[in-house]
Order: structure tokens, then C-alpha cells, then sequence
């Protein structure tokens, strides 16, 4: 968070917290600051920052695999980009693994095409612009770190399948509707990667406790993908009001189960139901400690 060299605060409050429209102005700015400390300078041609190619960098540096590879990795190569097995029937290494392939792809395609409705950052005449174009580097940089998680248990053809025209057409669309329409579903879909990652980290130990190096890079690497979503969260929420806030917490029940509809895999890993609660109910203070430290809240959802 802002200041993440001090002691975390005693209490945080819910992410619906009412902000002021100068708290969500000031907050901004700090925001701003804090990306820059994190991330460093922009690659745009790369769609990367050089902190986070740094980071990406130092775990390929020092690679761990698991011991075995999966029971029968064909099946996951078969299923990965689109079902074409009962998922009932996957061992649970499988099932993540395809799971987290389609749900970051879902994530890729979101981002390639509102890379396209962004200015570029010498475009950028405001803070708020200049945080998104940081913003997606960030994302583009979630990829290849899923990509890495991969490759921990022997996945080395994995690709990254270009959406349908039906999926690019659906996000397209959303990167360009007005702020007022598009700031609380693009709250609650940052609320809901948080949610999920979470809830991912909680069963990592069930999945994948038979292989603790694998698990623990996985572990390593997720968090990563953690402490930036988190600082997502609460920059998505500095963008909207009183009343979009009001209609971002009514849609979090209807996107989630829309969203994990699509994804047959999520119903045999998670509760659906009990990631809609807790996102309702979300304040920072359900973070792991080291996420917490490393990452930025707004200063309405501290006290």
C-alpha cells in the first residue's frame, strides 16, 4: 500500500467504502506514484514494465519442475483451449491447470483489445490514462507469468489461442463504452480475479501438496499476480461514485456465476456461491500479510 514501509493498519474497511470525489482525486495520484515505484519504466513496444520484466526474468533464471509430469498431459493439451472431455473425469492438476489456461486467456483477450482503445503513454494527457496504459502492461505481464506456472509441471506447448470473433467482438465493444457504463463491471471484474486468486491459493495444498517445490513456484508466482490485482481492485473502485458503487456490488453476483457459466472446470474446483459472498464482503484485511505489505489501497478503505 502507499506507505508499505509503516505498520499495516489495525482495521481496513470494505472495498464499497463511500470515497469523496477529491479522496478518489488524491487517490489517483498516489496510485499513480505507487505503479511507477513498482513497476518502473513502461515498454510499450513490448507491452511490458521494466520491473515486471525483471521479476520474470529472475524466476526463469532459476526454474523449478515438477518431479513428475502430469498423469496423462495429452488430455491436458487436448481440453486446454476448449473442452472436449467430461472434466469430471481430470485429475485435479489437470482441472486447475485447464481451468487457469482459459480463464487468463478470457484475461488476454480483455486486454489486447482495450490496449487498443488506450492512448499510448505519450498520448496520455491525464493521470488516470497513464494508469491504464501501466495498468495493461501489468495484465500482459499475468500472462506470461501463467505461462510460467505451465511450465512448472512440464507444459512447455502451451500457446496463447487468439480469441473467436464472438469473444473479441464482446470485449471490443466493452473497452469502448463510456466510463459511466463501463467503471463498475470493470470493478467488479478486477473484485473477481482477486476473489478467485484466493481461492486458488487456498487449495493449492490439496491439488498440489505431492509436489512442494512446483506448488510453492506456483504459490511465488500467483502472489505476484496477487499483489498487483489487489492494487487493481481498489484503483477500479477510486473510479466510480456513490450510486455506480451501489450497481457494481448488485452486479457481483450475476457476473460471477456468468463468467464461471463458460468455464465448466470452475464448479469442480470452487464454491461459486461463497466467491460471490466473500467478494461482497471483501476488505483488505482478508490479504495474505506479504501481499498486503507490498500492494496500494485507497486511503477511504483504511481507517
Amino acid at each position: 500500500m502507499e506507505a508499505a514501509a509503516s505498520a499495516v493498519p489495525v482495521r481496513l474497511r470494505s472495498i464499497f467504502s463511500p470515497g469523496t470525489r477529491s479522496q478518489r482525486e488524491e487517490n489517483f495520484e498516489s496510485y499513480w506514484a505507487f505503479t511507477q515505484r513498482r513497476d518502473g519504466e513502461i515498454l510499450e513496444s513490448e507491452k511490458d514494465l521494466t520491473g515486471k520484466k525483471e521479476i520474470l526474468a529472475a524466476y526463469q533464471a532459476k526454474p523449478v519442475r515438477s518431479r513428475q509430469p502430469l498423469p496423462d498431459p495429452e488430455r491436458f493439451y487436448r481440453n486446454y483451449v476448449k473442452l472436449q472431455e467430461d472434466p469430471a473425469t481430470f485429475d485435479r492438476k489437470t482441472l486447475l491447470l485447464t481451468f487457469l489456461y482459459k480463464f487468463a486467456r478470457h484475461e488476454w483477450a480483455g486486454i489486447s483489445c482495450a490496449w487498443d482503445a488506450t492512448p499510448s503513454i505519450t498520448l496520455a494527457k491525464r493521470t488516470t490514462q497513464r494508469i491504464s496504459r501501466y495498468h495493461l502492461c501489468e495484465e500482459f505481464s499475468h500472462v506470461r507469468l501463467f505461462h510460467e506456472m505451465f511450465r512448472t509441471f512440464h507444459l512447455d506447448r502451451v500457446v496463447w489461442v487468439p480469441p473467436g470473433n464472438g469473444m473479441r467482438r464482446m470485449y471490443a465493444v466493452f473497452s469502448r463504452f463510456p466510463g459511466v457504463l463501463m467503471n463498475p463491471p470493470a470493478f467488479v471484474s478486477e473484485l473477481m480475479g482477486l476473489t478467485l486468486y484466493l481461492h486458488i491459493d487456498a487449495v493449492l495444498d490439496d491439488i498440489m501438496g505431492d509436489e512442494p517445490e512446483a506448488r510453492d513456484r506456483v504459490r511465488a508466482l500467483l502472489r505476484e499476480i496477487m499483489t498487483d490485482e489487489m492494487a487493481h481492485v481498489g484503483q477500479r473502485r477510486n473510479f466510480i461514485g456513490a450510486v455506480g458503487i451501489h450497481a457494481a456490488r448488485a452486479m457481483v453476483g450475476p457476473m460471477f456465476r456468468g463468467f464461471y457459466r463458460d468455464l465448466p472446470e470452475a464448479k469442480l474446483l470452487f464454491d461459486i456461491d461463497q466467491m460471490v459472498r466473500e467478494a461482497r464482503a471483501f476488505d483488505y484485511g482478508t490479504m495474505p500479510p506479504e501481499v498486503l505489505a507490498k500492494s496500494w489501497t485507497p486511503s477511504y478503505c483504511r481507517s
